[in-house]
């Protein structure tokens, strides 16, 4: 049998004629860059996730690049966050100027340590990145805490925890700001490039607008220096198509994350990922932990299961941050489980059957019954 890790063609034949028809609509009026398919995905959007307002840009990188600049960080500040995060989460703040600080993860929820927080605060520091990770919320109410007694701002980075919740709220609405990205692959996947910022603050929401475009507060008027960050319009008209969709595309990945946890359960070879007590995990990710990953995902591939690993080597470990002078050890925690993590399959469109043949040759492999 043959499983691929993900298949966006499946979930495109299945809505497909609504998607053309979307994009069709956008090819008739012309309305290309930003404009009302746009303004109707970020209305729909702020409303998901229970904030008042979403603002449109190109892609997830530039959410949080714009979201960070518009909270007023810039040269000599520090940011505080992950060190087991896709790079962009650490290449916004290099891009304002600013230092990303990095604290070590909870080895449960691979997501920010709030017990390690506050000694990484300095009087620099003007804000705080959780990331929740592969679709579970970092621990918010611990975070939110120490932030506000230190007077500092809180960013979401929910690139990939679309409409998974903490106590009942959707991530992005719990700090300051929310940043998503909308890349393909992501439980609601552009046709393309796109992200997003979402908050409460209008004055912030305001800040984001003028400098995705330019810096402009009308036509031709730049109050500030600012960039082409807008969102096409075809991309908000797919988002718009798709966003009805997403919570029950999340209701079956959590079912499909169900299924191998109880499949996997008593297998000594792997851990499979905990949904934490306080959160709705929406599973973008379904990482296992493996001592002997690389010959598990080799055994796998020659069973026609198609597996990656995330993150294998830690920013701070990264060539580009080497001047840092972090070395192997700064962060044990997160160290282990980039050399651990075994990402199986997980999209809506797959089956139990596949589910449950992936487990077997887990199993299998592994020398199990």
């Amino acid at each position: 049998m043959k499983v691929p890790f993900l298949n966006l063609k499946a979930q495109y034949d299945a809505i497909a004629d609504e998607v053309e028809q979307s994009i069709k609509q956008v090819l008739s009026s012309c309305a290309f860059s930003g404009g009302p398919y746009v303004e109707k995905f970020e209305e729909e959007f702020a409303e998901f996730c229970g904030s008042r307002w979403a603002v449109g840009v190109g892609s997830g990188t530039e959410a949080l690049w714009l979201a960070l600049l518009a909270l007023g960080v810039g040269t000599g500040d520090e940011v505080i966050t992950v060190p087991n995060s896709f790079i962009a989460t650490a290449e916004a703040i290099t891009l304002c100027g600013a230092r990303p600080v990095f604290v070590d993860i909870d080895e449960t929820s691979f997501t920010m340590n709030p017990a390690l927080l506050a000694r990484a605060i300095t009087m620099h520091t003007k804000v705080i990145i959780p990331v929740h990770l592969y679709g579970q919320t970092a621990d918010m109410d611990a975070i939110l805490a120490i932030a506000r007694d230190h007077g500092i701002s809180v960013l979401e980075d929910a690139c990939q925890a679309h409409g998974a919740e903490y106590k009942g709220r959707r991530s992005g609405s719990l700090g300051d700001a929310g940043c998503f990205s909308f890349y393909p692959g992501k439980n609601l996947g552009a046709y393309g490039e796109a992200g997003c910022v979402v908050t409460n603050d209008e004055r912030l929401a305001g800040s984001i607008r003028m400098l995705r475009d330019h810096g402009q507060s009308r036509k031709y008027h730049h109050q500030v220096v600012g960039m082409n960050c807008r969102m096409d319009g075809i991309q908000g008209a797919v988002l718009s198509a798709k966003l009805k969709y997403l919570d029950s595309w999340n209701a079956v990945r959590r079912s499909h994350a169900f299924c191998y946890q109880e499949l996997l359960a008593d297998v000594p070879a792997v851990t499979v990922p905990k949904e934490m007590p306080y959160a709705r995990h929406v599973y973008h990710v379904f990482a296992v932990r493996s001592s002997e990953r690389e010959g598990l995902k080799q055994a796998l591939s020659r069973s026609g299961i198609e597996c990656r690993v995330h993150y294998p080597v830690p920013i701070h470990l990264q060539q580009a941050y080497a001047a840092r002078g972090e070395g192997a050890g700064s962060f044990p925690v997160a160290e282990q489980v980039s050399d651990e993590l075994l990402s199986l399959p997980m999209f809506p469109e797959l089956t139990v059957e596949q589910v449950s043949y992936i487990c077997d040759e887990i199993k299998r492999n592994a020398q199990l019954p």
